[in-house]
């Protein structure tokens, strides 16, 4: 049975979210102005208050969900494909580097932009994203305790890894460069190897 089709007011909402989600990623939050998501989305201003009653700030919440769980399902299915861990990380960081390269050196995380500017002065938006960061640790430290590592180690280890591909990139983007991802590739892959082995019998 197919799924029923999005009514015309699901279409708008999914429109402004998106719109919503682009700018914010490009811009901040500070510099995206309602009047900016309603042109890029191409969507009538009432629609946006009757959809987002408390306005900007709701707004930008359903955009960074929205985009948060579209980025974790996104990654976890390149890590599907791959055939272990290690390719794993290599193809998930393969994946960003490309679509740095794509933008040029302009859109990295969809959230770290939000999160840098916004989390101090919005507890909405805070709590948003740390949602989806919570959701992207959860994925990552089940992936580890999968290789045998303690669940205590697995969440450290989520949390290093997160902060180190984070970190990459955002030195891509200002270095103009996908060697900062591709080095940290290169790390985890070694600490990947490092936990397999005792839990291999090496």
């Amino acid at each position: 049975m197919n799924p029923p089709r999005p009514t015309k007011g699901e279409r708008t909402r999914a429109r402004l979210t998106e719109a919503a989600a682009t700018l914010l990623r490009r811009q901040g939050y500070h510099a995206t102005a309602l009047a900016d998501v309603v042109a890029t989305a191409d969507a009538p201003r009432g629609s946006l208050y009757f959809h987002f009653p408390g306005g900007k700030e709701d707004l930008a919440c359903a955009a960074l969900a929205d985009t948060g769980a579209a980025w974790r399902a996104r990654l976890e299915a390149v890590i599907a494909r791959a055939p272990d861990v290690a390719s794993a990380i290599t193809a998930v960081c393969d994946e960003l580097a490309a679509e740095l390269v794509a933008t040029d050196f302009r859109e990295g995380c969809p959230l770290a932009t939000v999160a840098l500017e916004a989390a101090g002065t919005s507890e909405a938006v805070r709590a948003t994203v740390a949602a989806s960061y919570d959701a992207w640790l959860a994925s990552i430290a089940a992936r580890v305790t999968a290789l045998g590592a303690p669940p205590a180690l697995a969440a450290r280890l989520a949390t290093f890894t997160l902060a180190a591909v984070e970190g990459a990139l955002l030195l891509a983007k200002v270095q103009r460069s996908t060697a900062p991802l591709a080095d940290v590739a290169a790390v985890l892959r070694g600490l990947v190897a490092t936990i397999a082995a005792p839990a291999a019998g090496v």
